[in-house]
């Protein structure tokens, strides 16, 4: 009887239909907290919101416990998933009272239900893991622009700094200046005004956006393709991976549940033939 229970748990977990419910939850959740920004709506549906926050959250700890229960007595397999240990967190941090000093806190932590939108679509989990992965080599392209900015910043102070200090009067300014023309806001004014200084400074903008913006950018977004592209292939092997010893004795207890029915169906017909007969 608990192993039958255990394997409605695990495919009521894991079933479309639960899937959608819980976005379609976050997602109501997600107006609620946005309609919290209106005060007319606040005091005339205040109680109500607040209620939708208690059901939201005693829906999570309900799902959080089904899948505890499916994995058990093992709980620590839970626990190994760390999209579990993101939907757990949230969870506890739910808990907080919104009462005296923690309100603020308990107010950020119902925000963070939102971002159970991510564990919930498995794509944007994807996504999620291709970032992940990609942190180590940004950082070293942080590395070489920090590198560079600082090459540049000190370039711009010595031939700038006299004729326009509010730009580059010192080498802090000068690496804000130069964060600018990276995002490539405004960096035209900069270029024409230091022109008036020099006609030939404009090798040292151009020089700097291509550098900075066409090569380095660029290098951001082959390291993020590559690691989605590596990120997709690890995700395929783990679908054709042989199911586990856990899975097999799962599918076996079903499958004797259900031969034990049709079993039980096919004895009472007989009966009933026997009977009429």
């Amino acid at each position: 009887m608990l192993d039958r229970m255990r394997n409605l748990a695990h495919r009521v977990t894991h079933s479309h239909w639960f899937e959608y419910f819980i976005i379609a939850l976050i997602l109501a959740n997600a107006v609620v907290l946005g309609l919290e920004t209106l005060p007319e709506v606040v005091r005339d549906y205040g109680v109500w919101m607040q209620l939708s926050h208690q059901v939201t959250l005693g829906i999570f700890i309900a799902e959080a416990g089904l899948k505890i229960f499916a994995v058990s007595p093992r709980a620590d397999r839970y626990f190994r998933d760390g999209w579990n240990v993101f939907d757990f967190s949230i969870i506890v941090f739910s808990l907080i009272p919104a009462t005296g000093g923690f309100a603020v806190i308990a107010r950020m932590a119902r925000l963070l239900r939102l971002l159970r939108l991510v564990s919930a679509v498995p794509e944007l989990r994807l996504i999620v893991a291709t970032l992940v992965r990609s942190i180590p080599s940004m950082l070293h392209i942080l590395i070489l622009i920090s590198l560079m900015l600082y090459v540049y910043a000190i370039i711009g102070y010595q031939l700038f700094h006299k004729h326009d200090p509010e730009h580059w009067g010192s080498l802090s300014v000068s690496l804000l200046t130069l964060f600018r023309v990276l995002t490539l806001e405004g960096w035209v004014d900069l270029l024409y005004k230091a022109m008036e200084y020099h006609p030939l400074t404009w090798i040292y903008f151009v020089s700097f956006v291509v550098l900075g913006t066409f090569i380095v950018i660029n290098m951001f977004i082959a390291i993020v393709i590559n690691n989605l592209d590596e990120a997709k292939q690890e995700r395929l092997l783990e679908l054709e991976r042989p199911p586990t010893s856990d899975a097999l004795l799962r599918e076996l207890r079903s499958t004797q549940q259900s031969m034990r029915r049709l079993e039980q169906q096919l004895e009472q017909r007989r009966r009933e033939e026997d009977g009429g007969g």
